[in-house]
């Protein structure tokens, strides 16, 4: 093992996932996944193969399709989740299963009702029947940064005579402070003494996600559990892009250490995170918001001009981002300039993918004047994709009225069947929603809808998301188009598919 290397765990199909409306389906799983090992993540934890049988396929499919990447499941302690976890990551070249337990006084007590005796012994036979079925075991003490050392150290050096390679000692609520977790790492790294690699998981509840992980690297820790942009549940995880950067940046201070990451992955790997989940970084966020490299101020401006290090510590090209060019393709632009435009901003699509892309392009362009990155990025992302197109819309017209209902006709490709249908609703959205219902015979109802402009102008296209449920499943849509009622019939009718795809 090599003890300079920073090992990077990302989390963002798992625990990033548990965020408020950042479910994905299996086709955005894999897309992300496959991202995820060009950006060069190590370790790729993939999802819960226990928790339902979306989540098992899902799993399963990475495994099937990745090439480098260490692909993990989590699960509990318990043996029907290890097993799940096993064989959904079967396929995989390189694999990995992480279980885990409760190791706080509070969590013992009132979530898991065991004595520590009891926690240890589910510990030992957990990680003991991991081993018999794969190689790498990783096991976590959840909620660590609460618990008491002398039985963190019971527990791990149990754990690690059972088998386990890597020890997690996450800060599960956000609670700790950054010399709380040096002090924390410090004192298990002298006890573990080499015998396995310690990784640090930390939430940002108190938004010392990132600082507490750093202290977590100074004080032993060789592997880190992050998600890009920091997706996760409450406030989130700790950001992968600014650990990686950190350690890259401020070279001075933690050299030798170094990670495996593709740096100019990260923006290209924010963006399709984003898209996914309809979930952006608030602008000032730090190498990925859409000011982290923007200068308003006259003096900022000036010192960049003269010499870009004066205000920039960090080069946009290091991570990735190309500023937009402007005017970069028209309705006259053809396939060649169209495959070159995707390759420099970093797609790299076969000729299928081209060739679908391309008429998708040329429409656009024959609706909107000025295309820009940001458009073409969006055209990705949207257009590609191999979940089936059980209905796929034709035409739309709709009308709207301040003082009555609005309606929409629809017609909607069926298999070989076009079915057209009309409704009324309270708005154009409500109409178009209805009218779909009606073709399908299944009924959603919408939870969440966002829309939102990709680029600039009066002719950007709308990106609209939804969130919906059907029968007992929710499912999320995306939408894209100049026209945002037709991008929002996009949206519900992607949702209803990923519905079919999910229950056929």
């Amino acid at each position: 093992m090599d003890k300079n290397r920073i090992i990077v765990f990302d989390t963002t199909l798992r625990d990033g996932e548990q965020s408020p409306g950042a479910s994905m389906n299996t086709e955005e799983k894999i897309r992300l996944a496959l991202q995820l090992e060009k950006l060069g993540v190590d370790v790729i934890e993939s999802g819960f193969a226990a928790a339902s049988k979306g989540d098992f396929e899902a799993v399963n499919m990475i495994a099937k399709e990745a090439t480098t990447i260490n692909v993990c499941s989590l699960a509990r302690a318990v043996e029907k989740d290890i097993k799940a976890a096993a064989d959904a990551i079967n396929p995989a070249k390189n694999k990995r299963i992480h279980t885990f337990i409760a190791t706080s006084p509070i969590h013992m007590e009132f979530k898991l009702k065991k004595t520590p005796d009891e926690v240890i012994k589910s510990a030992i036979n957990a990680v003991s029947y991991a081993k018999s079925l794969v190689d790498d075991v990783e096991f976590s003490c959840e909620d660590a940064g609460r618990s008491d050392i002398g039985f963190l150290k019971e527990i791990v050096d149990a754990a690690i005579s059972a088998g386990a390679r890597t020890i997690n000692l996450p800060d599960t609520v956000g609670y700790r402070l950054p010399s709380e977790m040096y002090e924390m790492f410090k004192a298990m790294s002298e006890f573990v003494n080499g015998r396995a690699i310690l990784s640090a998981h930390n939430h940002d509840d108190l938004g010392l996600g990132v600082a507490n992980t750093m202290a977590c690297i100074e004080g032993g820790a060789r592997q880190v559990e992050v998600t890009i942009n920091g997706l996760g549940e409450r406030a989130g995880n700790t950001a992968l892009e600014e650990i990686v950067m950190i350690l890259k940046t401020r070279a001075d201070k933690y050299a030798p250490l170094y990670t495996g990451i593709n740096f100019k992955e990260i923006y290209p790997s924010s963006r399709l995170v984003s898209s996914i989940t309809s979930i952006e970084p608030q602008p000032n966020k730090a190498i990925v918001g859409k000011n982290a490299f923007a200068h308003e101020s006259g003096i900022h401006q000036d010192g960049v001009l003269k010499h870009p290090e004066t205000y920039e510590i960090i080069k946009a090209s290091d991570v990735g981002f190309k500023q937009d060019s402007g005017l970069i393709l028209g309705k006259h632009s053809g396939r060649a300039a169209f495959k070159d435009k995707l390759k420099n901003l970093g797609y790299e699509v076969n000729e299928d993918e081209l060739n679908a892309l391309f008429v998708k392009f040329k429409d656009l362009a024959d609706k909107k004047k000025d295309i820009y990155d940001e458009d073409i990025r969006a055209l990705v992302t949207n257009e590609i994709t191999k979940v089936e197109k059980f209905y796929e819309i034709i035409t739309l017209s709709t009308s709207s009225c301040n003082k009555g209902h609005s309606g929409a006709v629809i017609t909607i490709k069926h298999g070989e069947n076009e079915q057209s249908d009309a409704s009324i609703g309270n708005g154009s959205v409500d109409a178009i929603f209805k009218a779909i219902d009606r073709i399908s015979g299944i009924k959603g109802e919408l939870k969440d809808y966002q829309v939102r402009a990709v680029s600039k102008g009066k002719d950007a296209l709308a990106r609209v998301d939804v969130k919906v449920k059907f029968a007992d499943m929710t499912t999320i849509g995306h939408g894209l188009d100049v026209d945002t009622m037709l991008s929002s019939a996009k949206a519900y009718v992607g949702a209803l598919n990923s519905y079919l795809n999910m229950t056929k």
